[in-house]
């Protein structure tokens, strides 16, 4: 429990099967995207709620509520992986704009710290975003909170959107055409829903690699051992949020192996908006310009089937020149930048 000018704050578990707790922290989640990136979709309740009450797998959650003189103004959400990464705990601090600055933020940091410490983790991960020059202005209130948390600043993204309405598909077809001129012995393969079983193993290999392959700068993350089953699981979660994908993949056709893969995925109640996921070559095969060719050909397999499209986000690491330069040539454009945090318990 905290106090300012005879005002308490006290933070309280939020319960997965307490309602009202977590229509209070939908209400705040909502109102602090609305001022932090007010150009993102609204918050999906067919998303939020099922992740409140039925964690990703291999995570628990720890989460809370702030109160200010009884009234919810803060929400705390805490992830404790526990296959891997079992010494960090991942944290999402969101304030009321009217409230923040007068302590709500550091009595759910204190909460998140002391139940991390007592699952046994040394690191808190979150992420703040900020304006980048010439780009729209963010609010400085999550850097300026890390900061003052003594919290070390371990790698920068950025986010770009690409506008449909920008499309130029001449130069997609020229991107493909010199793609397509590096990558002989290869095909594509394209699903809307789950991966196919007869291409499960190779998605799961590709999906394990992600923390070995991604610029993680300082982040004290650990590769995540990805089989089809642990797939299977995280369709399951993705389906009870609403979730809904396009993949492409590259094929090797002298082995029939899939050797890079990406994804689209969108919500249930807005069809607007899309996120770019993680693209994943194999080591073994680059140099081929399979991530043009898969990211393109994704694009252009899910916009016939979502008419209503108009804006796709993606991030990567400042560091990511590679995959930098593939969205920039699609027409992704820089809109603002995400501080990745680590704090030492």
């Amino acid at each position: 429990m905290g106090t300012l000018a005879g005002m308490s704050i006290v933070v309280t578990p939020l319960e997965s099967a307490d309602e009202v707790g977590a229509r209070h922290a939908f209400d705040i989640r909502s109102r602090s995207d609305a001022a932090e990136v007010p150009d993102f979709p609204p918050v999906c309740p067919r998303h939020f709620f099922p992740s409140l009450s039925h964690p990703w797998p291999g995570k628990r959650k720890g989460n809370a509520l702030a109160w200010l003189d009884d009234e919810p103004v803060g929400f705390l959400e805490l992830d404790l992986p526990f296959l891997e990464n079992t010494t960090i705990a991942d944290l999402r601090l969101d304030v009321l704009p009217e409230h923040r600055r007068r302590g709500v933020g550091r009595a759910l940091l204190e909460f998140a710290a002391n139940t991390a410490r007592a699952d046994g983790r040394k690191q808190l991960i979150a992420t703040t975003v900020h304006a980048l020059p010439g780009g729209p202005a963010r609010p400085v209130d999550g850097e300026a909170f890390a900061r003052s948390a003594g919290a070390t600043l371990a790698l920068t993204d950025v986010r770009r959107r690409l506008e449909i309405s920008t499309l130029d598909d001449a130069a997609l077809d020229a991107m493909v055409a010199a793609a397509w001129s590096k990558a002989a012995g290869y095909s594509l393969v394209s699903w809307h829903g789950p991966v196919p079983e007869e291409y499960l193993a190779d998605v799961a290999y590709l999906d394990g690699r992600l923390m070995a392959d991604a610029p993680l700068g300082d982040l004290a993350y650990e590769a995540e051992k990805i089989d089809g089953a642990r797939i299977r699981e995280q369709e399951a979660a993705r389906e009870l949020r609403g979730k809904r994908g396009y993949t492409t993949a590259a094929r090797h056709d002298a082995t029939g192996r899939l050797v890079a893969v990406t994804a689209l995925e969108l919500g249930a109640t807005v069809d607007w908006h899309a996120f770019q996921q993680i693209t994943l070559v194999d080591p073994d095969h680059r140099g081929h310009r399979l991530g043009v060719l898969v990211k393109v050909e994704n694009l252009r397999t899910a916009l016939p089937a979502e008419p209503a499209l108009r804006a796709i986000d993606t991030w990567n690491a400042a560091v990511n020149s590679h995959m930098i330069t593939i969205n920039e040539a699609m027409g992704f454009r820089p809109v603002d930048g995400w501080h990745n945090w680590q704090l030492a318990l």
